[in-house]
C-alpha cells in the first residue's frame, strides 16, 4: 500500500471512531507537520502506521486535557508520545508561564510512563534522515520480540540491543563484555541469540562472524 492512501485509510479510521472535542482536535489539529512527519519519518521506517493514534487525549496534573500529536502504543504495554515542534509555535511564541507549563507537562507524562519524543519540524521538512535514525534508536529496544517463540527478550538481551544501537557501528562480543561486565562466552551467546532471532545481522570476516549490524526493525516485529 501507498504512503497516501494508508494515511487516508489511517485518518478515516481514527475519525469515524471519535466523536466531540476529541473529533474536531483531530481535523483540526493533524495538519501539514503531522502528515509531512509520517511520510518522511514514519512511513519510510515502518511502512505501516498501526498502533499509531493521531491527536491522543492526555490529562496533566490537574486533569486537564492535553493533546499530543501522536501516540505510539504497541502491544507490549510501552507508551510513546511523539511531538512536532514547530520553532514559531513552541518556542518564539511561547510566554514564560507557557513555557514553563510545557516542561512540567513532559515531566508528569514521564513520571506516568509515557517516553516523549521531540521532532523540529525543520528536520522533518530538511533532514528527515536524522529524525529517523533517533526515531529507530529510541523504539528499537521496545519493538523487539523473539520470533521463533514470541517471548520478551531477557533483560540482558535488551541491554545488548541497545550498546547496538548506541556504539553507531558493527557490535563485537567485546564490546559487549566490556560494556556489560559479562565473560566473552556469555557476550557471544547474547549476541547469537539476537541475530537467530532477526535483531541483529551477522557480518562475516574472513569467514568467520566477528562482527554483528542491528537490523531495521518493523511493528509487526512488536511482542
Amino acid at each position: 500500500m501507498e504512503f497516501e492512501q494508508a494515511h487516508g485509510n489511517f485518518l478515516e479510521m481514527h475519525t469515524n471512531d471519535r466523536g466531540g472535542e476529541r473529533r474536531g482536535r483531530l481535523l483540526r489539529g493533524h495538519n501539514y507537520a503531522e502528515k509531512l512527519f509520517l511520510q518522511n519519518v514514519w512511513w519510510p521506517l515502518f511502512e505501516s502506521l498501526e498502533h499509531l493514534h493521531p491527536e491522543y487525549e492526555v490529562y496533566d496534573w490537574n486533569r486537564k486535557s492535553q493533546f499530543l500529536d501522536f501516540a505510539f502504543l504497541p502491544l507490549n504495554g510501552a507508551r510513546f508520545g511523539i511531538e512536532c515542534d514547530g520553532y514559531q509555535s513552541h518556542i518564539k511564541d511561547m510566554d514564560r508561564e507557557r513555557f514553563s507549563y510545557a516542561l512540567n507537562r513532559d515531566t508528569f507524562l514521564t513520571g506516568m510512563g509515557w517516553r516523549l519524543l521531540h521532532f523540529s519540524f525543520d528536520d522533518i521538512q530538511q533532514r528527515p534522515e536524522v529524525c529517523r535514525m533517533l526515531l529507530q534508536l529510541a523504539l528499537a529496544p521496545y519493538l523487539a520480540r523473539n520470533r521463533a517463540g514470541g517471548e520478551h527478550l531477557l533483560s540482558k538481551e535488551k541491554e545488548v540491543l541497545r550498546l547496538a544501537w548506541q556504539l553507531g557501528r558493527p557490535v563485537r562480543p567485546k564490546d559487549v563484555t566490556d560494556n556489560l561486565q559479562i565473560n566473552f562466552r556469555t557476550a557471544r551467546k547474547l549476541l547469537v541469540t539476537l541475530s537467530d532471532n532477526g535483531l541483529i545481522k551477522p557480518v562475516a570476516s574472513n569467514e568467520r562472524v566477528r562482527y554483528y549490524e542491528v537490523s531495521s526493525m518493523r511493528p509487526d516485529q512488536i511482542w
